[in-house]
């Protein structure tokens, strides 16, 4: 059974209880949990730039403020931290000419990331698969919360 990583959309909504997606997070979190989540420095850094952002939201907290509620939740037991230890190009790869956007980039290596860990990448962004070929294995590592 493959382990979820989380992408920061997902996140984000997961752990804020202001995010207008959070009632449909915590949903699918509760229903899928079992098989296990991840994180990475990547999505952990993602959460707090976002939270403590006052532009995000007038709930914005301080950075260490934002950290304490990531430490708080990924302390449990079934929760991995996922190292970034791919190379760029090497995690991308499967991408090829799918590629094509800045803002694909982040995503993409999040992607290859889960790929690497055979996990699957949980995300609230509908435009993700567009990065692979249909019926591949990195296609099936897709998972889009809706």
């Amino acid at each position: 059974m493959s382990s979820y990583l989380l992408d920061t959309n997902l996140l984000i909504a997961l752990l804020w209880p202001s995010h207008e997606q959070h009632e449909l997070a915590v949903a699918w979190f509760a229903r899928h949990r079992s098989r296990g989540w991840a994180t990475c420095p990547i999505t952990q850094a993602g959460f707090v730039r976002i939270v403590s952002n006052p532009a995000f939201s007038r709930d914005a907290v301080q950075p260490r403020d934002a950290t304490q509620v990531l430490v708080a939740n990924t302390a449990a037991k079934d929760h991995a931290l996922w190292a970034d230890d791919l190379a760029f190009a090497e995690a991308v790869a499967f991408a090829g000419v799918r590629l094509i956007g800045h803002q694909q980039v982040t995503d993409a290596y999040l992607l290859g990331l889960a790929i690497r860990h055979g996990g699957v990448l949980a995300t609230l962004d509908r435009q993700i698969v567009v990065l692979t070929e249909p019926k591949t294995a990195a296609r099936r590592a897709v998972l889009t919360v809706s």
